[in-house]
């Protein structure tokens, strides 16, 4: 009842700001309220605090006993929803496939179906000796992703 309750009220947020999504929703049994939020254009202060009012204050104190914490999706979490790649096109991903394999590169595109990574190698010349650097691109199915982490650079 309590968890359907707040629920409700993250929804309706939510629904409320159309930039914003839920990355995941928890209520322990103490009634423990955990929100990760991101949002299309990233996510601000104020935006955790939207929520997290939108939520505590329809919620009476005197009737239930909570905490309540609402945090943005950190810049070192894994990318969980389709929606996350759009706006990190062009930036560096680490990703882990469903069959182990690794790969880097820079997120290229993102469609309905999944990603396209880039990234530049150095191959033997097809004539002759030495190397050349060659680009090459991968499309990689959202449900073939296990993990995908954007890459930090300082």
């Amino acid at each position: 009842m309590f968890k359907k309750k707040v629920e409700d009220l993250l929804q309706n947020a939510l629904n409320e700001r159309e930039d914003l999504f839920l990355i995941d929703f928890t209520v322990s049994n103490d009634n423990a309220i955990k929100v990760v939020i991101d949002g299309d254009d990233g996510v601000l202060v104020e935006d955790c605090i939207y929520v997290s009012r939108a939520i505590e204050h329809n919620i009476d104190r005197e009737e239930e006993d909570f905490s309540l914490e609402v945090l943005s999706a950190g810049a070192a979490s894994p990318l969980t929803l389709p929606r996350q790649y759009k706006k990190h096109v062009g930036r560096d991903l680490e990703v882990k496939t469903s069959e182990g394999e690794n790969m880097e590169g820079k997120l290229d595109g993102v469609d309905e179906e999944g990603i396209v990574l880039k990234w530049k190698t150095r191959e033997p010349k097809p004539v002759g000796k030495g190397k050349v650097t060659v680009t090459k691109e991968t499309k990689v199915a959202f449900n073939n992703i296990k993990e995908a982490k954007v890459k930090i650079k300082f």
